[in-house]
């Protein structure tokens, strides 16, 4: 029913009730005791009487002094003649002759109200909703066909994923074509991944593919204020899906309900766990759950419990990772065919500057891309606003109202400009795409890189690193023989870096191949509270000093390469204070028209014409230390 008919409904019902005890309450009430007739007739000769209403055999008596009774009276010619010859009121209404029915409702309307508004009540609690007593039932959602469906061909960037989850939907329609060889449907899949790498996407694709019931939940949705709420949704569930089998339940952000036993806080009764354990028999427990197939995403499979990772429970991971350049190409032209685009979008030059970019990402890029072409008033979306949206999503708006300094515009170009030199004379670096000293987001100015996307990074590469991030308050010492803090951020990810290298990475020549790392961060308790060492304290001072001599080398390195090329680093600055930007293409031609024949150490910028205004950077510091260069906050240089 329509919400807004069933609210009229319900306030029609309360007007009624209302309006039936209304009349009950109003309802003219008969005082007196019963009299026999042969008392009427005397009351009638002592004048007693002011007024009858005579309606067939029913008189109603009224008298002097306003009391009223009812009388019954046999047929009698004379009373009229009596009660004329005594002047008294005569009132005749004609005989009720209403069927027995109708006097049976009348009568019994208003009880029968009641009733049925507390049924009405009752039901309403009883039923879905979240209402009083519906907290046991679930909150999965069937997804109908009346939904925008989502099939495989708007997953894009995600082959293997889709290939693992596209024999799912196979089995499902094909179940003969597996168990003839003694295969079993798998009873959960589990997708793993980034947020924003399209597991949820995944689920829903899957829902548009496979011909059967789809149950939607969250796993926020299991916990309630109640206890044993939890476990009853678990259950309620799964006797839907085993009603609608065979089908499909997806339970998205499965760690709200799936985290690790045992590592709370305190003695007591846990919810999450009762939940947990309801959900693990359910899956793989005493009865079995066939045709129900249980899909679940999350981006912490370290925090689930092995119990709901093992085969038989989840049978499958499925690793939904951020996708390659090709990934990304394909994800760019997914999203474009909802947008109206120019000839000169090249999805494929918007992909090579978008590494470490989610499919979520993109979609972002693409929209904002629009909205910026809208603002301007285009019919089409355009290379240029798509640029322009990249730089907006990295770097954030231009601050075109705040007033700089001339000082503060020379110390932010001084820093800007050793990140770049740096990272363009020293081997095993990232590309140098952009150099700005335009305010944008928190940071006066901003070197963006365009970096390999590898696997792995080599322990020379990170030396590299180190220097590049400490380029910048390498050139501010040597030019102004001081420092600022506006390399606040560039300090703390070189010391990230270094911690890492001699923690996890054992990259030290001093303490060799060893971890040093925490491994394990408590679930409830946070990252940094009650850690634990398994090594000395002379350990700890040799791991100080390992960290210390990387980041003190790196920082020699830097201020070496700069003052041999202070020359290139005066002129680079003195275009950046005249056109504020400068693109690697323009600072690679400025490094060889000062340096004739010098053969640069790391590779040039992109080889197509079209890329020129990229705001290219590595989006994850796990995968480059320098990926970003904020010059401190608003208030830093």
């Amino acid at each position: 029913m329509n919400p807004v008919y069933k609210n009229l409904a319900v306030w029609a019902i309360i007007i009624l009730m209302m309006l039936s005890l209304w009349s009950l309450i109003n309802r003219p009430q008969i005082q007196g005791e019963p009299y026999s007739y042969t008392e009427l007739l005397n009351m009638v000769d002592e004048e007693r009487i002011s007024e009858i209403e005579i309606q067939g055999q029913e008189l109603t008596v009224t008298e002097t002094n306003n009391r009223k009774f009812k009388i019954y009276a046999p047929q009698d010619d004379d009373l009229i003649k009596i009660l004329r010859e005594k002047n008294v009121k005569i009132i005749a209404k004609p005989p009720d002759n209403n069927p027995w029915y109708l006097i049976m409702l009348g009568q019994w309307f208003p009880l029968l109200l009641l009733v049925g508004v507390w049924i009405f009540f009752m039901r309403q609690m009883q039923s879905g909703g979240g209402k009083a007593l519906s907290f046991g039932k679930s909150r999965a959602r069937l997804l109908s066909d009346q939904l925008d469906k989502v099939t495989f061909e708007d997953v894009a960037g995600i082959d293997e994923a889709k290939e693992e989850l596209g024999e799912i939907v196979d089995f499902l329609r094909e179940p003969k074509k597996f168990t003839r060889l003694g295969g079993r449907i798998p009873k959960g899949v589990l997708l793993m991944g980034s947020p924003g790498t399209g597991k949820t996407l995944l689920a829903r694709a899957i829902a548009g593919e496979a011909d059967v019931p789809f149950f939607s939940i969250s796993g926020s949705d299991f916990v309630e204020m109640f206890v044993g709420v939890g476990a009853s949704r678990v259950r309620d569930l799964f006797v839907q899906g085993k009603k609608n089998a065979p089908c499909i339940i997806f339970i998205d952000e499965i760690d709200a309900v799936g985290r690790h036993r045992g590592a709370g806080l305190g003695g007591g009764h846990d919810e999450r766990e009762q939940t947990l354990n309801q959900l693990l028999v359910e899956m793989d427990g005493f009865e079995s759950n066939e045709g129900v197939i249980l899909i679940s995403a999350t981006n912490r499979p370290d925090v689930l419990d092995p119990a709901l990772m093992r085969p038989g429970r989840f049978d499958r991971q499925v690793m939904v990772s951020l996708p390659d350049i090709k990934g990304r190409e394909l994800i760019l032209k997914v999203h474009m065919k909802k947008t109206p685009i120019a000839d000169d979008v090249k999805p494929v030059i918007l992909s090579k500057g978008t590494p470490g970019f989610s499919g979520a990402d993109l979609e972002n890029l693409v929209n904002e891309a629009a909205l910026l072409a809208a603002k301007r008033n285009k019919e089409k979306v355009e290379m240029v606003d798509f640029e322009d949206a990249k730089d907006k999503v990295y770097m954030g708006l231009e601050r075109k109202s705040k007033v700089i300094s001339e000082e503060d515009k020379k110390t932010t170009a001084y820093h800007e400009g050793g990140h770049a030199l740096v990272a363009r004379f020293l081997p095993n670096t990232d590309t140098v795409n952009k150099i700005t000293i335009i305010p944008r987001g928190r940071a006066l100015g901003i070197t963006w890189y365009l970096p390999d996307e590898s696997d792995f990074k080599y322990k020379d590469q990170l030396e590299s690193g180190l220097a590049v991030a400490l380029g910048g308050r390498a050139a501010e010492e040597i030019i102004f023989t001081r420092i600022s803090t506006g390399a606040s951020s560039d300090i703390k990810q070189a010391t990230k870096i270094a911690q890492k290298m001699v923690r996890a990475w054992g990259m030290s020549d001093v303490l060799g191949p060893l971890s040093y790392a925490k491994d394990e961060e408590q679930i409830f308790l946070g990252r940094e509270i009650a850690q634990h060492r398994d090594y000395s304290d002379e350990t700890a001072r040799k791991i100080d000093e390992e960290i210390f001599n990387l980041i003190d080398r790196a920082h020699q390195t830097a201020k070496k390469v700069l003052k041999e090329n202070l020359d290139v680093l005066h002129k680079l600055v003195d275009l950046l204070i005249e056109k504020e930007t400068v693109l690697g293409k323009e600072l690679d031609e400025l490094i060889l028209s000062m340096r004739p024949g010098i053969k640069l150490p790391s590779k040039s910028i992109e080889e197509d014409k079209e890329v020129k205004s990229d705001s290219k950077s590595e989006k994850d510091p796990k995968q480059s230390g320098t990926d970003t260069d904020q010059a401190g906050d608003s208030e830093e240089k």
